[in-house]
């Protein structure tokens, strides 16, 4: 029947025609609907909440680093497959598909910029390369990362994002706990300072290792910072954990980092650090 038929166009077909998908998106903590150009702005924080959402590489160059002061260094060193390792799928395939995903050669990037004006050494790490694993490459990066700032005399700077040792690598990836720790102390002896950045998540052997080694600890708000998940640790000890166990505010309550800051603050703040430690 004819009063069942429109007359006119959907009004809101014409809309959604203008309303390019992707275009919002939702905080996952208190379920605001944001304008993803309005969530860059604030630094990929929710504007309601504050959420800190995760970010890439890319991201946090652009946050810390002066405009074009970023100079990558070891960006050729990718992962082998000692130990021809093979799950559900052959190590060098996740390797293959992890660099193809990302447009980065391994979980950690290395170089050298500058914090307002400041020359520094620096490291990002990836949780979108297999969980941001630590292996034998990342290791290695660390290594020259860190032997270069002591040739040049510049300060350290690494921005973790860490699942842990890489499996696939055994014994070969818990060594680098031991290389990393052993060639801050060579930093610490040419007394060049060190800070680490803890994002979400942090966890296994880069907690473990040169996570927790800074001279300076920062983390970001709600960044997950632990070793073993908190789900594992309740299933050992058969009893419940307190409240945001194993987030930033209550490792700092703890003393395990000296600060918490939010994302916009970061730069002023770890300028405002290596200032002091120039002075």
């Amino acid at each position: 029947m004819v009063w069942f038929l429109r007359s006119k166009e959907n009004i809101e077909s014409e809309k959604s025609k203008e309303m390019p998908d992707g275009l919002w998106t939702k905080c996952p903590s208190c379920n605001e609907i944001i304008f993803k150009k309005q969530l860059e702005e604030n630094f990929f924080t929710c504007i309601k909440c504050g959420h800190h959402y995760r970010i890439g590489v890319k991201e946090y160059i652009g946050i810390l680093l002066d405009e074009g002061s970023f100079v990558e260094i070891n960006s050729n060193l990718t992962s082998a497959d000692p130990l021809n390792f093979y799950d559900s799928k052959a190590y060098t395939e996740r390797i293959a598909q992890a660099i193809a995903s990302t447009n980065l050669n391994e979980a950690l990037v290395t170089g050298m910029g500058s914090i307002d004006k400041i020359p520094v050494g620096i490291g990002f790490m990836s949780f979108n390369f297999i969980g941001g694993s630590m292996g034998s490459t990342v290791g290695e990066k660390f290594f020259r990362l860190t032997r270069l700032c002591i040739e040049k005399s510049l300060p350290l700077i690494i921005v973790c994002a860490s699942g842990g040792a890489r499996m696939q690598e055994a014994a070969l990836s818990l060594m680098q706990m031991a290389k990393t720790s052993a060639v801050l102390t060579e930093l610490a002896e040419a007394r060049l300072p060190y800070i680490s950045v803890l994002t979400d998540p942090t966890t296994g052997g880069v907690t473990a290792s040169y996570g927790m080694l800074g001279d300076v600890i920062l983390a970001e708000p709600g960044a997950l910072i632990g070793f073993a998940g908190p789900r594992v640790i309740e299933q050992t000890i058969k009893r419940k954990l307190p409240p945001n166990f194993q987030r930033a505010e209550f490792l700092l309550e703890k003393g395990f980092v000296d600060s918490v800051v939010p994302r916009k603050d970061l730069k002023k703040t770890i300028a405002t650090i290596l200032r002091w430690f120039q002075n």
